[in-house]
């Protein structure tokens, strides 16, 4: 069921990203190609699957064109990876097994694919079809989770700051619900307010989101020493190499485990008020700390 729930939202979240992003033969083309390359690379669409299935859960039914806010989310996190891989940060030439775009395309170009993405991705967000005040929230919610201040950007400098330095456990926790945990958070928040869900419940959805958020990032901390890169689809090994601030540096392998599962079990916990409506996104939780990739 849950095999079948993620292909079905992979298939969606590309049919609407092909719609929604200029084709590669549209003029300038070489930066519709960058962008195009680093977006189709077989990403497994979660942020967009989790804005879904929360929407689903609300609804008691898929809404109309909440597909579109899925795919904006997938561009603004392709732009993070876009930005992430470049010299100037994390210096990767591989991602999801195959050139990362300023090895495909050239630095500049890479630099301004990322930008082009967020850009045409708050386009996308500004022609949602729900009510204008929900669209705000959106907005307002997506653009706190991408910035400075516990967002992902923030989190990225932190990332930077704390190389070859000993971080403590409260900094490697902001900097892991930053970076990565925010954008997901937002996800399930987006997909919560898309459908119209009360404060009460957008709560508990921020709950489940910044668990399994922080759980995900536990995990690709500890796939970094754990797998190879063909396994991967990106360099492993990196984390190491770079002697960034990680779970696994910091807690050894099992102790992270354990903790992501503890972060799991909380996010369960804050889906109760759903009942069995929350079965898929609590299958989806688990499925993010049983990933080998």
């Amino acid at each position: 069921m849950l095999k079948r729930t993620l292909e079905q939202g992979r298939i969606v979240t590309d049919e609407a990203l092909e719609r929604l992003l200029p084709p590669a033969s549209q003029y300038p083309s070489s930066i519709h190609q960058a962008m195009r390359h680093s977006v189709f690379a077989g990403g497994k669409r979660l942020r967009p699957i989790l804005c879904i299935e929360a929407a689903q859960m609300i609804a008691g039914w898929v809404p109309s064109g909440v597909e579109e806010l899925g795919a904006a989310l997938e561009m603004l996190h392709t732009y993070s990876l876009i930005h992430d891989d470049l010299p100037a940060l994390d210096n990767d030439d591989l991602r999801r097994g195959r050139p990362t775009c300023h090895k495909a395309f050239g630095e500049a170009t890479a630099i301004l694919a990322g930008d082009a993405l967020q850009t045409r991705a708050y386009e996308v967000l500004a022609s949602l079809q729900c009510s204008a005040e929900a669209r705000v929230a959106i907005i307002v919610e997506i653009a706190r989770a991408t910035g400075t201040i516990e967002g992902m950007i923030g989190g990225q400098v932190m990332d930077l700051e704390a190389e070859h330095t000993r971080a403590d456990a409260q900094t490697l926790e902001y900097i892991h619900r930053a970076k990565t945990g925010a954008l997901l958070t937002a996800s399930v928040v987006s997909g919560g307010l898309y459908a119209g869900a009360t404060h009460e419940l957008i709560a508990a959805l921020r709950t489940f989101g910044q668990n399994i958020g922080l759980a995900f990032q536990i995990v690709d901390d500890v796939l970094d020493v754990t797998q190879t890169s063909e396994q991967l689809g990106k360099t492993a090994g990196k984390d190491t190499a770079t002697e960034k601030a990680t779970y696994p540096a910091l807690f050894g392998i099992d102790a992270s485990l354990a903790k992501a599962d503890e972060l799991i079990a909380k996010a369960d916990a804050a889906l109760d008020p759903f009942g069995r409506r929350a079965e898929t996104l609590c299958e989806i939780a688990r499925f993010l700390v049983e990933r080998k990739k």
